[in-house]
């Protein structure tokens, strides 16, 4: 039932096995689930109720230390993931997946910047891909195939112990045709953004795959207009100059004329492959510079590359008589793509200071 038209296998019979992980069955296992008889809930509200009611709803992270959700052994496709935890966590865990028993992740991602969250402050989000709900409930809809293992994991890089992280990871298990390929997400911050020069949301990838998405959490360092920056794909052996370049920030990210409406205020929407969910204001005693979070899907119009892939966006404004101004702006983006393994080393992540909303 793996098919690329979301909607297309509804109706159509398979002999694929569902199954789900949860802190009610770590392992996913056919007739498993809610047979906790410690955990989070104990001792406290199913103390006096016992097994099946609801004894371990969540887990705790230690500071300092790696929880693994799911290692699931087989060929399947990873098909929902919810979760909750508290925003003063989301930049300090960081989401990694693993396809294959791969030693390096193919995602690798602050866990708030991969559901669209990349600020700390709860935003909701009403897309096909990425579905953020009141309050704080992550949902991902991205499909994750993988052909003999599928392995999870978040890193705690604080020195607090998390004591609610909630999550429920839904799976078919279940043959994988070999045209399909692997989900890859990599993260990448400018803070701040060389003068002159652009952001990079991704460099070196090699092989045959698509890029399927965007999010960017952009923080504003200077007055005005902020999003005149072209969007660049490099495709398959580009170098000075893309095959695809866009005409502004605000138009890749579906929208028009600095985003503004009403009249002076921007104008926050969410569209199931598009969306400026997030407006960060700069006021209050100690707020600063605005912040945005902004998302693109490319489903219906995914970017195909045979061989290699580069994306690049200029943080463009305004200066006086009628100039742009290059800006030095707080730019950190999350790109998901499909492509075939193996791929090419990702970057070292930063440190947490580096990573961390400052």
């Amino acid at each position: 039932m793996f098919g690329s038209d979301l909607f297309s296998n509804i109706s159509k019979l398979s002999s694929a096995q569902s199954r789900s992980i949860s802190a009610e069955n770590f392992t996913g296992e056919k007739g498993k689930g809610g047979m906790a008889t410690e955990g989070a809930g104990i001792p406290g509200p199913a103390s006096t109720l016992g097994q099946g009611w609801k004894v371990s709803p969540c887990i705790r992270i230690p500071g300092h230390s790696m929880a693994e959700l799911a290692n699931i052994a087989g060929s399947g496709v990873i098909r929902h993931i919810w979760l909750t935890v508290d925003p003063h966590f989301w930049r300090s865990l960081i989401f990694r997946c693993y396809w294959d028993d791969e030693p390096t992740p193919s995602i690798e991602v602050p866990l708030g910047d991969f559901f669209c969250n990349g600020w700390c402050v709860r935003s909701n989000v009403s897309s096909l891909m990425i579905a953020v709900n009141p309050a704080g409930g992550f949902n991902c809809y991205f499909p994750m195939p993988f052909r003999t293992r599928a392995r999870i994991t978040v890193e705690n890089q604080s020195r607090d112990q998390i004591d609610g992280f909630y999550y429920q990871i839904d799976y078919t298990l279940e043959e994988i045709p070999p045209e399909v390929g692997y989900l890859h997400a990599q993260w990448r911050r400018s803070n701040p953004v060389p003068y002159k020069e652009v952001h990079t949301l991704l460099d070196g990838v090699q092989g045959r795959g698509h890029y399927v998405g965007t999010y960017l959490a952009w923080g504003v360092n200077n007055n005005n207009w902020w999003g005149e920056g072209e969007i660049k794909f490099y495709l398959d052996g580009d170098q000075d100059f893309p095959t695809i370049c866009g005409t502004g920030t605000e138009d890749y990210f579906g929208g028009a004329w600095n985003f503004e409406h009403p009249a002076g205020e921007y104008g926050v929407f969410s569209t199931p492959f598009l969306g400026l969910p997030q407006v960060i204001k700069p006021n209050g005693l100690y707020k600063s510079q605005q912040r945005f979070g902004m998302y693109r899907w490319h489903i219906p119009d995914p970017i195909h590359f045979q061989r290699d892939l580069r994306v690049t966006i200029q943080a463009l404004g305004w200066r006086s008589e009628g100039r742009f101004l290059p800006l030095q702006d707080d730019i950190a983006s999350t790109s998901y793509w499909y492509q075939a393994e193996p791929h090419a080393p990702f970057p070292s992540l930063p440190d947490r200071d580096f990573i961390e909303v400052i």
